[in-house]
């Protein structure tokens, strides 16, 4: 049975230290409600459409931005076309103005598509934005993108950071799925993707679809978040979420950054790494590397080195100490040296 995902008032939340402390450390998500009640755009948006179009207008700069666009045929579910092999929707790109004016005509009619703008940057579209819409808890140097268009379904993926979602205009809807669930949404292409990440194709299946067998054991554990105007989420990064936004017109702004970051280096760039290296060697030698991995990454029982005094931890002592040194070894690897 599906579950809703546990709510807080916003109020609730301190400064960004207390953001941290209660929220992202738990690595779970989180809805926050009213985190952004007081919100010059979210004011313009309770107004009326047409008033939220003229706040954005207000800051638009003159870049173009690509827009998603669908026929009535799709219903807003941007997804992709039979076979995989191309998409159910087109790419335009529009001065940023005219893509908004074009949202505001598709919603209006109601029957002529769907539109759809996201991961707009506010520095780079709206630039005073930010200083005007803020949330208190992220660091300064992490900035909004905004998402506007008709009712849509965005298809169930994940992101590799951290993840604010503030609900502005349109109620929203997430529906996630943990990481784990990885092996049983039938995750599409990591290389051909409609906007980056790889999706779930099982998501949004019919039940008993014969395609997704191993996904009826998850169709039913799905967490629901529900975001009215003025609330926000977070989602902890690589939570697979479906998204969407179900009003006539609908504006979400989200923030992306990694809150556990200590380097210039991705997880994710690791695990193509070792997936590259690992993936197709005999399923023997596969488990060694997968004990060795758990010995000395995830650690689940204990340092590696726990045996030994700190002093003798060497390279595996603390990592804000030695993670320039790993790093430097395995570039010198990366080179063919040793």
């Amino acid at each position: 049975m599906t579950s809703t995902v546990d709510a807080i008032d916003a109020t609730a939340v301190g400064d960004a230290s207390a953001f941290f402390e209660q929220v992202v450390l738990a690595c779970k998500p989180l809805i926050l409600r009213g985190a952004c009640r007081d919100w010059p755009v979210l004011t313009a948006a309770r107004q009326s459409d047409a008033r939220l179009f003229e706040y954005l207008n207000a800051s638009a700069s003159e870049r173009a931005a690509e827009a998603f666009a669908g026929d009535a045929g799709i219903a807003g579910r941007y997804h992709y076309a039979e076979g995989l092999d191309g998409f159910n929707f087109e790419r335009r790109t529009l001065p940023v103005r005219d893509a908004l004016a074009a949202v505001a005509e598709c919603a209006a009619a109601g029957d002529r598509g769907d539109l759809y703008l996201g991961s707009l940057p506010a520095d780079s579209y709206f630039p005073d934005f930010a200083a005007a819409n803020m949330l208190p808890w992220l660091p300064p140097k992490v900035g909004p993108r905004l998402w506007v268009g008709t009712a849509s379904t965005v298809a169930c993926h994940y992101d590799r950071f951290d993840n604010v979602a503030c609900c502005i205009a349109g109620e929203r809807r997430f529906t996630l799925f943990p990481p784990d669930a990885i092996g049983d949404l039938y995750v599409g292409p990591i290389d051909h993707t409609m906007a980056g990440q790889p999706v779930g194709l099982a998501v949004g299946s019919a039940p008993g679809d014969p395609r997704y067998p191993r996904f009826e054991a998850w169709r039913d554990d799905a967490l629901i978040a529900d975001l009215a105007p003025g609330d926000a989420l977070y989602m902890p990064k690589l939570w697979w979420h479906q998204v969407e936004a179900r009003g006539r017109v609908n504006l979400l702004v989200n923030y992306w950054w990694d809150a556990f970051a200590a380097g210039p280096d991705s997880p994710f760039t690791a695990m193509m790494l070792a997936m590259a290296t690992l993936a197709e060697r005999p399923a023997g030698e596969r488990a060694a590397w997968r004990a060795f991995f758990d010995h000395y990454v995830f650690r689940p029982e204990r340092h590696p080195l726990e045996h030994l005094p700190p002093e003798r931890h060497g390279i595996l002592g603390p990592l804000d100490q030695n993670r320039g040194r790993i790093r430097a070894m395995v570039m010198q690897w990366l080179r063919g040296g040793r």
